[in-house]
């Protein structure tokens, strides 16, 4: 009965859902630090043996990961470094990188390591900070500008990586969305909803937070020097940095009301994250690996992630079956606890499953030619679309 959905996609969306009835039922519980490692492993420990693992070096394995995701989670929140705006999925990625790429993965710790489990879970999780009533207080024209921004900016990606570059699908629509959305979380929803490979979103993570960090410096300056206001100058950092805590970082560099509107910007391109990754799950679904094969409900239902339908009904109930201020309260647990415990874990993971070799090789760099092509025309864009929806602000 149970073997069509006791493989990793099912198992990672009930995951995921089994965390956000604990946080609605138990949500004093749940932010208890100690009481969520143990349930996020105990959960993780059962999805595994339903999924018919039988390596019981798993719940060692799971420690030792959950640890090093503790460490990269402390390290962020050094002081010193916090004032950089450095995330702990920046310390994460760097971790498992390290170890891979020096010691290597032991052969012990590999039942533990996967971090497409984790990435599936946390992002049913991240659905319930997709509040569609929150959608109204980004703006009319905070709404415009993510729409117009994000569709165009990921076409000209996606045509320059496949175009001009002659990178495959599968990199471009990673690259794409990444660059266009919101970039971290877009690339681990869009690897998702395309079943894409773990080291392809490895790379591309990587070169998402390695590229935020200097425009989180050097936008505010520019915004400065062009003598940009702060609703526009917040609007164009909102529109084209990549990571949250970034966007707040440099937003804050220029003043509040700056701060004020690249939040609102970003929450825009926010919720446009389960639309897009909606739309590429059914167009990825639907298409295969093959263009020439044109497969049925049955076969597209098979090849559907099943994460996008808990991301959607997360994101419908919190949106509709609380009121405001409590789906706003119960969200924030789940993203400050679960979610990022997932996340945290995930990243250590891939970390742990790439060799740092492979992100420098040469053939890499048209991947890397291509973001950075992408990224100067979002800049662009973005300054030209912020400036003209916001200058009589």
């Amino acid at each position: 009965m149970f073997k069509s959905i006791r493989n990793e996609d099912w198992t990672a969306t009930l995951f995921g859902v089994i965390l956000l009835v604990l946080v609605v039922f138990f949500p004093d519980m749940m932010k208890d630090e100690k009481y969520l490692y143990v349930t996020v492993g105990i959960l993780a420990f059962l999805g595994y043996l339903f999924m018919g693992g039988k390596n019981l070096l798993f719940l060692v394995s799971f420690v030792v990961v959950l640890g090093l995701a503790y460490l990269a989670k402390y390290i962020s929140s050094i002081p010193a470094i916090k004032t950089t705006g450095l995330e702990a999925v920046f310390f994460a990625v760097a971790i498992g990188l390290l170890i891979r790429n020096t010691v290597g993965l032991p052969k012990w710790m590999a039942p533990a390591v996967k971090s497409e489990y984790y990435i599936k879970a946390g992002l049913v999780v991240l659905g319930t900070s997709i509040l569609f009533k929150e959608m109204m207080k980004a703006g009319g024209l905070g709404m415009i500008q993510a729409i117009i921004v994000v569709f165009l900016v990921w076409y000209f990606s996606y045509w320059v990586s496949t175009r001009i570059f002659k990178v495959d699908k599968e990199m471009s629509t990673l690259l794409s969305s990444a660059v266009s959305i919101c970039g971290v979380s877009a690339a681990i929803a869009t690897s998702g909803a395309i079943k894409g490979d773990p080291k392809k979103l490895s790379f591309v993570v990587s070169l998402v937070l390695i590229i935020a960090i200097p425009m989180m410096y050097l936008l505010p300056y520019a915004a400065k020097w062009i003598g940009l206001t702060d609703q526009v100058a917040g609007a164009w950092l909102g529109g084209t940095i990549d990571t949250t805590a970034a966007v707040v970082a440099s937003g804050a560099f220029i003043g509040p009301e700056a701060e004020k509107y690249s939040v609102i910007i970003k929450s825009a391109q926010n919720v446009l994250l389960g639309v897009a990754a909606f739309a590429i799950s059914i167009y990825w679904s639907y298409k295969g690996q093959n263009d020439e094969i044109r497969p049925s409900g049955a076969v597209l239902w098979e090849r559907f992630p099943k994460f996008v339908l808990g991301f959607i009904l997360s994101s419908l109930i919190f949106s509709f079956a609380f009121e405001p201020e409590v789906a706003k309260s119960l969200s924030r647990v789940a993203n400050k606890g679960a979610r990022e415990i997932l996340f945290s874990i995930a990243f250590i993971c891939i970390g742990l499953e790439t060799d740092f070799r492979y992100i420098f090789k040469k053939e890499n760099s048209k991947f890397i030619w291509t973001f950075l092509t992408a990224q100067t025309f979002n800049i662009i864009l973005t300054l030209i679309v912020a400036y003209l929806l916001f200058r009589g602000i």
